[in-house]
């Protein structure tokens, strides 16, 4: 594809991972022109980011502030043998609050309803066939396909409620397995907006992708006539189906992958949580910090950077697959209850992804959840194929 250069950087795609990149070149490199190509109708979607505030660093937290829609001082967990609460900062983006500030900050740099069918290192192709042409490209438009990394599954959904009274929450509960576990390990998560709103989020960590939404819904439904809350109104609803990892070949992975990939698409996500707001927001100040911005060194460095990452989270993946291949799918809640009988510095340290070597000792030490016949079995990673189920 031939053209003069019209941008220095194409985002290809406005969700997390490239309105973040675009909000750091923005404020880091403002003699950039940055565009942002998002192919739905809104920046982000219709989504809600979440992390511990122990995630970030004291750098990330200052500068993702303005995104924040809701912080809290701490949150609980409720197991059927053992109910937490727990002191950690969690902080949540809702996509609303994402669009207006990246809109703002971006203007007439922002598309939306601008879908990007390809690219390459230096254009991207739209949907009625305009060429934009660019120095750097990245492709920020989600999970690719294919099988180089084995992965199960955390499929919600999710619905922002008003009720018809108060609901007395005064923080999210993170994970309540009281419940009925179906299609794996269920757990809701319950994020108090208001006095009388609440997001409240019906989750699997399955086996499988398909996701039922009307099983869903009726679901969360009886959950909250459980605890008592009346629904007044659905003011939204949002779903989406989370990898995570159990194992694969990192290697092959980036071999399938062309051009700047980056968020999903290069594989930085928290491996048991599927959190991708930390790693997105860590790599955002990366390439903000690079010298030379072309699709190439951009590639290089993401590459780079995702082979680390995921070599540096093994243990997480070890863990996976115990929860995942060496439980019986009714039975993963006992290794989460488990978990969060420990420490909560180490908690902190876990979901951060800073275990270190005393930290793993100890979240696998003493009496194991899982038949230990089973965890000696995916003790490898080579253990595991795409697939195979317990």
């Amino acid at each position: 594809m031939g053209g003069s250069i019209q941008y220095d950087v194409i985002i290809a795609g406005g969700g997390l991972a490239g309105g973040l990149i675009a909000l750091r070149l923005r404020a880091l490199r403002p003699e950039l022109t940055v565009l942002v190509l998002e192919g739905g109708p809104v920046l982000g979607g219709v989504h809600t980011w979440s992390c511990f505030e122990t995630d970030l660093s004291p750098q990330v937290r200052a500068w993702i502030d303005p995104l924040i829609s809701y912080r809290w001082d701490g949150y609980s967990v409720r197991f059927p043998a053992h109910r937490r609460s727990l002191t950690t900062p969690y902080l949540s983006i809702a996509s609303d609050r994402f669009a207006r500030v990246v809109g703002a900050a971006l203007g007439p740099l922002a598309r939306t309803c601008a879908p990007v069918v390809s690219l390459s290192d230096t254009a991207v192709t739209l949907a009625d066939q305009s060429v934009l042409n660019a120095r750097a490209v990245i492709d920020a438009r989600g999970p690719s396909g294919g099988d180089a990394l084995v992965l199960g599954w955390q499929k919600f959904l999710g619905q922002e409620v008003e009720l018809t009274a108060p609901h007395g929450l005064t923080a999210p509960i993170i994970m309540d397995a009281t419940v009925d576990q179906l299609d794996g390990y269920r757990f809701l998560y319950v994020l108090p907006q208001s006095p009388t709103r609440l997001l409240i989020e019906d989750t699997r960590y399955a086996d499988g992708e398909a996701l039922d939404r009307d099983q869903l819904r009726a679901d969360l439904n009886g959950y909250a006539a459980a605890q008592g809350w009346t629904i007044r109104e659905v003011l939204r609803e949002e779903d989406g189906v989370l990898p995570i990892a159990l194992g694969g070949d990192i290697g092959r992975w980036w071999g399938e992958t062309e051009g700047a990939a980056v968020g999903l698409r290069a594989a930085l996500f928290h491996p048991v949580t599927g959190y991708s707001l930390p790693d997105a927001a860590r790599l955002a100040d990366q390439i903000a910090a690079l010298p030379e911005l072309t699709t190439r060194t951009l590639r290089a460095h993401v590459e780079d950077h995702s082979r680390r990452t995921w070599e540096q989270r093994g243990y997480y993946r070890l863990l996976n697959r115990m929860l995942f291949r060496a439980c019986e799918p009714d039975q993963r809640y006992r290794v989460l209850e488990r978990f969060y009988r420990l420490p909560q510095p180490l908690i902190e340290r876990f979901y951060a992804g800073r275990a270190g070597l005393a930290d793993k000792a100890r979240i696998l030490i003493g009496k194991p959840p899982v038949p230990v016949s089973a965890a000696l079995a995916v003790l490898a990673e080579s253990s595991v194929q795409q697939g195979t189920t317990t």
